[in-house]
């Protein structure tokens, strides 16, 4: 723990122009969160005392977004709002603002729009300044192209003078390659004085929070830097291009990370998989498969090809199979698929199946119960080991409500079966093929329903005379009557 704590503040405030979208800037997603939602999961995972976020376009709905995620972590988030977006100097002040007044410690200064800085970093920049007894300490990369970002100066012997921004630089100056992630660690008295002291004498007219560093310099107080030893860490989102070349760069590193853990992807370049994503041991994850937040795969389950799941839970040894399905759970040792949809409020129980072109919603399918083909099952509750024939559905909305269908354990029902809820299938029951089931069936019955078949002779031939089916018909008559006088012979 440092000497005095550690406050923390996240700086989101900016409109994010280049993103040309109406959503903030920080609120566009990488592996299944917010850009600031990766910001403040790493800077809570220093443990500050105080953790504030600077919002300005779109406060609202950053803010909203902040309370939940506040509530998820556990701890309180502080919102501070940035008026008029004044610079980086000016955004840290509206911060500080927010935070005690007699605040002692050090202040870590982070991004909303950097989202692979992890909490390892943070705390080795931490580290850093609190061993080299530093006033400012700067999280800074080595980039092959540093176009665009603020310049590291060092004296001679290495030492930090300052940072000079790419507008303000010379020539010289644009030559180095050693640039500012944005990411510091002040003495909290340090940036207090210092901010006081900014000037928007500069190309930009703003109030520089790079403009401390030379400050605390002049003052003769120690600056120093750490270098990432990774560049990911310090690279920020402005626009989509980078936005997606980021989210690649993550997604791979999370589907290096399960493959090391023994999870199998036979195409890892086609996985995409969120950063709460859980997968179990032994797992299998075929090509082309999104697992996104708030899925969690079980041990030896077999996931896709072609399969997509939001919020879905699988189960031990279950197999998924060109799935689309959210907010559901599959029982263990269940299959679903090829080409089902599950939707919110679907559960499979164990050993059940779910199967091709078959649509689920909010319902209930007990162990080791099937709905194998062409079927909509939805607002039902399925008992276990029961069979529900193909081109079966449950009628759940009369126009204006929902109403359940329940159907017991051990039934066989026929094949395009319509049950007309609310409606009750009793223990046992077997249906016959194309029951429309309007009542109540009590255990151990059958049920069907329509009258007789009926067949009219000859109807096709008078009434559709000279169309192929009826000369069809007239020479397999014709066929049957040659035969039945061979026959008599």
């Amino acid at each position: 723990m440092l000497e005095g704590g550690v406050s923390t503040i996240v700086l989101a405030a900016g409109e994010g122009t280049r993103m040309r979208s109406t959503t903030p800037k920080v609120l566009h997603r990488i592996a299944g969160r917010t850009l600031v939602e990766h910001a403040v999961r790493a800077a809570a995972g220093t443990d500050p005392d105080h953790l504030a976020v600077v919002v300005g376009h779109g406060r609202e709905a950053v803010t909203a977004h902040l309370d939940e995620l506040a509530l998820a972590l556990g701890r309180k988030v502080t919102t501070a709002v940035q008026e008029q977006q004044n610079g980086t100097g000016h955004a840290v002040g509206c911060g500080l603002a927010e935070l005690p007044s007699d605040l002692g410690g050090t202040v870590l200064v982070t991004y909303g729009d950097v989202p692979m800085l992890d909490t390892t970093t943070l705390r080795a920049l931490l580290a850093e300044h609190s061993e080299q007894g530093n006033a400012v300490t700067v999280l800074t990369a080595v980039l092959e192209n540093p176009t665009g970002y603020g310049r590291i100066v060092r004296s001679a012997e290495g030492a930090v003078l300052r940072i000079v921004e790419q507008k303000d630089a010379s020539a010289e100056e644009q030559a180095i390659t050693e640039i500012n992630s944005g990411v510091y660690a002040f003495d909290a008295a340090v940036l207090r004085d210092g901010l006081s002291r900014l000037s928007t004498d500069n190309a930009q007219g703003e109030l520089y929070l790079t403009d401390v560093l030379g400050i605390a310099n002049a003052d003769g107080r120690r600056v120093g830097a750490l270098v990432a030893s990774d560049r990911w860490v310090t690279e920020g989102i402005n626009d989509r291009v980078q936005l997606a070349a980021v989210g690649a760069e993550l997604n791979r590193r999370i589907v290096d990370g399960w493959m090391r853990s023994g999870v199998t992807f036979v195409d890892p370049t086609s996985a995409w998989i969120d950063a709460d994503v859980q997968l179990g041991q032994d797992v299998l994850v075929e090509p082309n498969v999104q697992l996104r937040a708030g899925t969690t795969i079980g041990a030896n389950a077999t996931v896709g090809p072609d399969t997509t799941l939001s919020g879905v839970t699988v189960g031990a040894g279950a197999k998924v199979v060109r799935t689309h399905g959210s907010d559901s759970v599959i029982g263990e040792g269940a299959s679903v698929g090829p080409f089902a949809y599950l939707r919110p409020g679907t559960n499979l129980g164990a050993k059940g199946k779910i199967g091709t072109f078959v649509e689920v919603k909010n319902s209930e399918i007990g162990a080791g119960s099937k709905v194998p083909h062409l079927s909509y099952i939805g607002d039902a509750t399925i008992g276990e080991q029961s069979n529900i024939g193909a081109a079966s559905v449950t009628v759940n909305y009369d126009g204006v409500k929902k109403h359940r269908t329940v159907i017991g354990d051990h039934c066989r029902t026929g094949s395009d079966n319509m049950f007309v809820a609310p409606v009750t299938v009793g223990d046992g029951v077997y249906t016959g093929a194309g029951t429309v089931v309007r009542r109540n069936i009590p255990p151990g019955a059958l049920a069907v329903s329509g009258g007789p078949q009926r067949n009219f002779d000859d109807w096709v031939i008078s009434r559709r005379p000279g169309s192929a089916a009826a000369q069809a018909a007239e020479a397999a008559k014709a066929q049957q009557n040659a035969e039945t006088t061979e026959e008599g012979r």
